[in-house]
């Protein structure tokens, strides 16, 4: 007797999980973090040095690099950065969507080592000085922009400014301000170059006991901003070189996404087609689980918040694959069992029995290559690999959970009993056992 209530469960099942999908696929994949590779940008390669000779980098000094390098990309507006350290000395910088790269690669690449010195090149006061986020953009009354430090005491530099009055003659009473001051710089030949490389070169004629002092250097507007904003965002407890760089325009990650996933549905349309041919309407089901595999893994990496790349990609077709290759070998052992002579519910449950073992074990093995790559991979080496672990859980969780259910709804009300061609296998390939 034919048990209609499944086949119409059935029909709830899949009615139910395409109204969700059609709903809600275009917000959920719009809300996937694009890689570099997708929506342009550009990456850098460093490697990391000490700041001062005879220091050793540990992990703690890495660690903070990698924080100061992140609130610097705040300044960018970059909504999904990915620094990342790689080895003993190396930090591999990320920036997609960063349209300004040249302003984005000085802001890195500073030190943002602040210090007041006098002609003689004699630090008298250090960037220390300063106030957190003491840095801000101000205007002269003649609408010129200035950048004000705010110190932490105005005694210190109270003193600065009284030692360099009783030291120096005009016009050699000046506290020269430097940023990123190295070994070798000297005020003496940066005064006669039109462009030096200090900042500001004020005379000091009297203490100057005051909290807030102002940097005027001829700035433009974006200059003033942008010199506030690396002071803000700290100085960088190491020494940086930049070994490799990678700049992707926009066009041709657009013009590369849309070939990807051009490709990538013709691939996964061929397999569907196969599928259905071969193996009827099992593999009817598998088109439902598959469309149901692609939707749940573009769910969870959305809320994992996971950066999608050109490899991420592949690993979600890739995932396709494995779970194309769990459908095949449950319904290649159902297929045998109804060739054994068993009745189609009987083929079934036992053909979904033997075939569960080989489908962890071939699961299982992917997952310890991906964690492999993960773990020793960089950057898209790793996107990858998270989306493979991620694609390779939810094709066994559709695959084989999702695949059993639907067509176990079907086989058990029975409307299949005795039509062994629905499943792909003749007649006269059946011999009694």
């Amino acid at each position: 007797m034919v048990k209609k209530w499944r086949i119409v469960t059935f029909f709830v099942i899949v009615l139910a999980l395409a109204g969700v999908i059609s709903q809600t696929v275009m917000n959920t994949a719009k809300g996937i973090n694009l890689g570099l590779d997708l929506q342009g940008g550009f990456e850098i390669l460093y490697e990391v040095s000490p700041a001062e000779e005879g220091e050793e980098l540990t992990d703690e000094t890495m660690q903070a690099t990698v924080s100061a390098l992140n609130q610097r990309v705040n300044v960018l507006g970059v909504s999904e950065p990915n620094i990342s350290i790689e080895g003993e000395n190396r930090i591999r910088v990320q920036l997609a969507g960063v349209e300004d790269q040249q302003t984005a690669r000085d802001l890195l690449a500073t030190e943002a080592d602040l210090s007041f010195r006098d002609v003689d090149d004699k630090e008298r006061l250090s960037g220390d000085a300063l106030e957190e986020n003491g840095a801000s953009v101000g205007f002269t009354r003649a609408n010129e922009p200035i950048v004000t430090l705010s110190l932490k005491d105005p005694n210190e530099f109270g003193e600065v400014t009284e030692n360099i009055i009783s030291e120096y003659n005009q016009p050699n009473n000046r506290l020269v301000i430097w940023l990123d001051y190295e070994e070798g710089d000297s005020f003496s030949e940066e005064v006669q170059k039109e462009d030096p490389k200090y900042l500001s070169a004020p005379m000091v004629n009297q203490p100057l006991y005051e909290r807030d002092i102002q940097i005027e250097g001829d700035f433009e507007i974006q200059e003033a901003e942008f010199l506030a904003e690396v002071l803000n965002s700290g100085s960088l407890p190491v020494e940086m070189e930049e070994i490799y760089s990678n700049a992707v325009g926009a066009s041709l990650g657009e013009e590369a996404m849309d070939n990807t996933i051009f490709a990538g549905f013709i691939g996964i349309a061929l397999i569907l087609a196969y599928m259905m041919v071969y193996y009827r309407f099992m593999g009817v089901i598998a088109a439902v689980t598959l469309s149901a595999y692609i939707y749940i893994v573009l769910l969870i990496f959305n809320w994992m918040e996971g950066v999608l790349t050109l490899p991420g990609i592949a690993a979600l077709i890739l995932g396709v694959g494995m779970a194309v290759d769990a459908n095949i070998i449950t319904y290649e052992r159902v297929k045998e069992e109804i060739r054994s002579g068993k009745t189609i519910l009987s083929a079934f449950k036992a053909g979904s029995r033997r075939s569960l073992s080989t489908i962890l074990d071939a699961n299982i093995t992917t997952i310890l290559a991906a964690g492999v790559l993960f773990y020793y991979g960089t950057s898209s080496v790793q996107g990858f690999a998270v989306m493979l672990i991620v694609s390779i859980l939810t094709s066994f969780l559709t695959a084989v959970y999702g695949s059993r259910l639907l067509l176990g709804l079907w086989v058990s009300s029975r409307v299949f009993n005795k039509k062994p061609r629905v499943f792909g296998v003749k007649e006269k390939e059946i011999h009694e056992s």
